[in-house]
């Protein structure tokens, strides 16, 4: 897809689909015969592409008569399967708006969400059926369903009485298709509105500029409610025609012995760094793979250079966020630069500013990354002003700072602000913190990122404690086991007498994090 193709995308697909799902609409005109795979499973059995269509019309029947209308959320936190799978292409085919859970959330992070987006139904794991119930009572949501990991569940067994066949809502590219909760400033958490459109164009510039075929298998090891494995992997492969091995977990053995069998991986740099463990990981045993992506956090150059050198493969290194999906690739043809995320994609438009005056800078200087295109997002739910206040001249201020170099190859140096990325998961030290400071005997916490080889970033946490209390790490890790997703939980926990401060009793983290930096082997 050249640029211009690209810009013009919304504007087509308001042309031509006007009284058509945007979405569904471009999936459904490219599926391939009904009878090819969609899904394969690790022990070879499959679901082909008639299977998708019908099963997801089935559970667009059932949210219609649960009363799902156009417009609202279904929240769902399921572990991955196929038919979680299916209910995402539902849900955007009964005109709602999907709203997918990390299923690390504990229940008492869930109610923050249902009760700001307010869902119509929520979708959980069938264990924790009684305990969602109850907190549904609490924030009035009006309908709860289960769906376990292997498929079974009240949403299911509901579904398998009415028909395949459902009419797509009418659905345009302006029109909200999901919401996806990313860390504020603040600790609370924002919802990015994420329209037909943003998910649309961004899922085809990417089946083009990574040349996605129908002859092309995906093993797809990632989690399905998060932006890379649900709108990048699984909307390409849609798009494409193309087939995936649906994995329920990455497992580096078994995604070695899968690579004989497909064409592409999409990762996380841990799944790199796992597979270079591998004493397999050669030449041969990679002969069949076209492509390698990482995304979703850094790429440590010293990864990329090792696994070039066992396998002849250049990972394909990407950055995006989930208020943009992709901005910007390393080349499918020509140099992939290690420590850099390549240039900006067709159709969008990155410049770095001075984070103080704004001003546009140029080659090679660091400053804050903006962007613009058809992937950038709605705005946050029910934030106008905050909405507002990250946007400059129609650009995105996306927090991160980085630089483009003469050949316009961008590289993130840092972040503007102190998210910390572990694993390709977004956590803000400020939720972790206020909950360590209301652990008895703790004084006051500071949460860090600091390299770590297989996650990319370590949540460290450094702890000064009131006088006279003895605590451990292990009681810091208790207290919090329950509190917070198991990816927000300190790797480490540090006691010191004080944290350093600035001369106007800011904490220094960036002192902290030069501190703790060697922590987990990195220099």
């Amino acid at each position: 897809m050249s640029q211009d193709q690209s810009q013009n995308l919304s504007q087509d697909l308001s042309q031509d689909q006007t009284h058509a799902n945007a979405l569904f609409g471009a999936i459904r005109a490219a599926m391939p015969a009904p009878d090819k795979a969609l899904v394969i499973h690790a022990d070879g059995r499959a679901e082909s592409y008639a299977e998708a269509l019908a099963l997801s019309g089935r559970l667009a029947n059932l949210l219609v008569a649960r009363g799902v209308r156009p417009g609202d959320r279904v929240a769902v936190q399921v572990e991955k399967s196929w038919p979680a799978l299916a209910l995402y292409l539902a849900t955007v085919r009964a005109g709602a708006v999907y709203l997918p859970l990390n299923t690390a959330y504990t229940l008492v992070e869930v109610a923050y969400f249902l009760s700001d987006a307010e869902p119509a139904l929520f979708v959980c794991r069938p264990e924790i059926l009684a305990a969602a119930r109850a907190l549904a009572d609490t924030v009035k949501v009006p309908v709860v369903e289960t769906l376990g990991s292997e498929g079974a569940g009240t949403l299911t067994d509901a579904a398998a009485a009415l028909p395949d066949a459902f009419e797509d809502v009418a659905r345009g590219p302006d029109d909200l298709a999901a919401i996806l909760y990313t860390s504020g400033t603040t600790g609370r958490a924002k919802g990015a509105m994420l329209s037909h459109g943003n998910l649309l164009s961004n899922a085809l510039v990417l089946k083009d500029h990574w040349r996605f075929t129908g002859a092309d298998v995906l093993i797809h090891a990632l989690p399905i409610f998060h932006t890379h494995g649900l709108f990048v992997a699984s909307n390409i492969i849609l798009l494409a025609g193309a087939s995936m091995i649906f994995l329920p977990k990455f497992d580096a053995a078994e995604v070695l012995a899968l690579m004989a069998k497909a064409t592409c991986l999409m990762g996380v740099p841990t799944f790199y760094t796992r597979l270079l463990d591998q004493d397999g990981l050669t030449r041969e045993t990679t002969r069949n793979m076209r492509l390698f992506v990482s995304g979703s956090a850094p790429l440590l150059a010293e990864t990329h250079r090792a696994f070039q050198e066992r396998t002849g493969h250049a990972i394909l290194e990407r950055y995006g966020m989930t208020e943009t999906n992709m901005n910007t690739s390393n080349p499918y043809d020509g140099a992939r630069i290690a420590g850099t995320v390549g240039l900006p994609l067709p159709g969008v438009t990155l410049r770095v500013t001075d984070p103080d005056s704004a001003r546009v800078l140029g080659p090679d200087e660091i400053g804050m990354i903006e962007v613009k295109g058809p992937n950038v997002f709605k705005g946050y739910w029910r934030m106008p002003e905050k909405t507002a206040s990250e946007f400059r001249d129609g650009f995105f201020i996306t927090g991160d700072l980085g630089k483009i170099d003469r050949q316009g190859y961008v590289s993130i140096v840092g972040r503007g602000k102190d998210l910390v990325i572990t694993g390709g998961f977004n956590v803000y030290p400020k939720e972790v913190e206020s909950e360590i400071d209301a652990i008895p005997g703790v004084l006051e916490s500071a949460v860090i990122g600091v390299p770590h080889p297989d996650f990319g970033e370590g949540v460290t946490a450094v702890v000064v404690l009131k006088a006279g209390v003895r605590l451990t790490e292990a009681d810091i890790h208790g207290a919090l086991a329950e509190r917070l997703a198991k990816f927000k939980q300190p790797k480490t926990v540090f006691f010191v007498a004080e944290l350093p401060r600035n001369t106007m009793g800011k904490v220094q983290k960036n002192v902290l994090r030069d501190t703790y930096r060697g922590t987990y082997g990195v220099a």
